[in-house]
């Protein structure tokens, strides 16, 4: 097999030419500049890992073994020009960028080739400006600073060029002291020092903030409740009220602390999902202007707010596009986020009717992680697929795959990487990518060795949903149990479905992943023990699925005992590795949530 064929994120243009390069028994990596020191060392601790021995030199004119030259002629800040001779190798590139993605492809180029590389020529550009991972950070799980690090120098290496953390209420707000109260939250310090990091690699750190939707949690408490569509203390509320002035003074607050932090010239309002938008107090001034209008007029507010911190406005763009007549008459800054999450999705196509407008557009698909332990492994990587298409061709911005984190953000974040890589390879080069064994080499030059006897439990661990042959979208929420206790369903009593979910659940049991001692790192020892938690959740998932079809026929529970003891071994499990990766936060309501299992379990024949 070609060497290029092997390569988890694919070159644009690749020419063989004849002999081979043999790496020399102390090979110089070289370059004058020290920005690109910190990539030689990523590539001489991969050779040091194959027994080549490797150093870095700041140097322009010894002879080495690698050189980085910065040629002007090389268009664009993130292409390059990568030449393998039998004399040595070359990346050219026009700017920093450039030399730090030539290096990561020499990186997957090493590993495939061990000690020696087929003579070649690489003319490398990616096919969006934007390519972009967005992280959940608010639903119960917030990751500890050395993961975010971690996370994003994996992001650099698929060439993955930005960072969003989903904030709604996990920022220490000094000047909102009690708004993150009983979360682990993010401080300015941990923001920038992310930051900081994320640079070297190249990866923008854009600030994120619910800005209008999914307020929930800070119009729970009872200093901001005057200040949601609803009021009534009885009712639930997560959309603040756009006709109250008190919503954009506390945005002007919250924007004047957080959104400072952040370099990045764009910064995402959110805006999605304002669900009770217009069916309370604002409702008078909704019956005037239209709830489209309504949803406009405030958050052209928000765009001002924008505008003072010098920021172009990033919004997700499903009110606008429920609300169609209201895409007319933005401000030519705006960025449209459009999201779906199903691979023919209603949403895909309707790009068009954003980008047809002079609008700014990121195509929005998702890792498919959440609301499951294991990943929706295809169905994630078909969505990807065709929505990165759609923004090919309707010249999008970029492409911005999420990762959210539904029902206190059970899914361990080892289950979303293989579908960031495969984001990553589809916005860099989507017409390279090829579906067969993408899985396999994302796992050969992810975990190394260890790789080779990894995928296919991957991929197992990945397929539950066609495994029990649920469509979508039950394969959305059908295995994602209900942790208010057992409940009946519409769908009737199928024993086919309770025999696949049993033996889904024992090919989990089955599988056998390396243990976390035999990693090269810390980040990778975790994904391994986050690959073994999330199977014995899926594992138990499918058990306590077989339950509630049996509630639901009103037939008795199969094996009781046995799935209260699951449930306490489960738990223990999941409390064993959560602290490695997540500081505390929520944790607890998940706990809680498997004893109220255990309770409703035990009142049931």
């Amino acid at each position: 097999m070609s060497i290029d064929k092997d390569l988890l994120i694919p070159v644009r243009k690749f020419s063989p030419r004849g002999g081979r390069f043999v790496w020399p028994p102390q090979a110089v990596l070289a370059s004058p500049r020290i920005i690109d020191q910190m990539p030689l060392g990523q590539l001489a601790a991969d050779l040091a890992a194959a027994a080549i021995a490797a150093r870095v030199e700041a140097s322009a004119g010894l002879p080495a073994a690698v050189r980085i030259v910065r040629d002007r002629s090389v268009q664009g800040d993130e292409a390059y020009r990568l030449t393998v001779s039998p004399e040595g190798i070359e990346i050219r590139s026009s700017a920093d960028a450039g030399a730090y993605y030539g290096v990561q492809t020499l990186r997957e180029m090493a590993a495939a080739g061990g000690r020696s590389l087929p003579c070649c020529a690489i003319d490398d550009a990616p096919a969006f400006a934007r390519r972009g991972v967005y992280h959940d950070c608010s639903r119960g799980k917030v990751p500890k600073l050395s993961t975010l690090k971690d996370l994003v120098a994996h992001l650099g290496r698929w060439k993955i060029n930005e960072l969003q953390l989903y904030v709604e209420n996990v920022f220490a707000f000094r000047s909102h002291p009690g708004i993150d109260e009983g979360y682990s939250a993010l401080s300015a310090d941990e923001i920038l020092a992310l930051q900081e990091h994320a640079k070297a690699h190249h990866v923008r750190l854009v600030g994120s903030l619910a800005s209008f939707g999914h307020l929930e949690r800070v119009l729970a408490q009872p200093r901001y409740k005057p200040l949601g569509e609803f009021v009534d203390p009885d009712k639930k509320c997560s959309t603040l009220c756009p006709t109250d002035p008190g919503s954009i003074a506390l945005l002007a607050e919250l924007y004047a602390e957080y959104v400072p932090l952040f370099e990045a010239v764009d910064f995402n309002i959110c805006g999605d999902e304002t669900w009770e938008l217009g069916k309370g107090r604002s409702k008078r001034r909704a019956d005037r202007i239209g709830i489209g209008g309504l949803y406009k007029e405030f958050l052209l507010k928000v765009h001002r707010l924008c505008s003072k911190h010098g920021k172009r406005m990033n919004m997700w763009a499903d009110i606008v596009l429920e609300h169609p007549e209201s895409l007319e008459g933005w401000p030519q800054d705006v960025v449209m986020l459009n999201w779906d999450y199903d691979p023919h999705g209603s949403r895909v196509p309707r790009t068009r009717e954003i980008t047809d407008r002079g609008l700014a557009c990121m195509v929005c698909p998702g890792t498919n992680s959440w609301a499951s332990h294991g990943c929706r492994l295809r169905h994630g990587q078909r969505n990807i697929r065709e929505f990165t298409a759609e923004g090919l061709k309707r010249r999008a911005e970029g492409v911005l795959n999420t990762d959210w984190g539904d029902g206190n953000h059970r899914n361990p974040l080892g289950v979303s990487l293989a579908n960031m890589a495969y984001g990553g390879a589809c916005s860099w080069n989507l017409r390279g990518v090829d579906d067969r064994g993408f899985v396999q080499r994302f796992c050969r030059h992810t975990f190394g060795r260890e790789g080779w006897k990894l995928a296919d439990a991957l991929e197992t661990l990945g397929s539950l949903d066609e495994s029990v042959g649920l469509p979508w979208p039950q394969a959305y929420w059908g295995l994602w149990m209900p942790l208010a206790g057992l409940k009946r369903e519409e769908t009737p009593f199928d024993p086919k479905v309770c025999a696949r979910l049993e033996a889904h659940a024992r090919k989990l049991e089955r599988l056998s992943w390396p243990a976390p001692e035999k990693a090269a790192t810390k980040f990778l020892a975790d994904t391994y023990a986050d690959f073994a938690v999330a199977a014995h959740l899926d594992a138990f998932a499918c058990r306590w699925l077989i339950a509630i079809k049996h509630v639901q026929a009103a037939k008795p529970v199969p094996n009781k005992a046995d799935l209260i003891t699951q449930s306490r071994e489960t738990i223990a499990h999941l409390k064993a590795v959560w602290p490695s990766r997540n500081k505390p936060s929520r944790f607890f309501q998940i706990v809680q949530g498997f004893k109220n299992l255990e309770q409703s379990c035990a009142k049931v024949p």
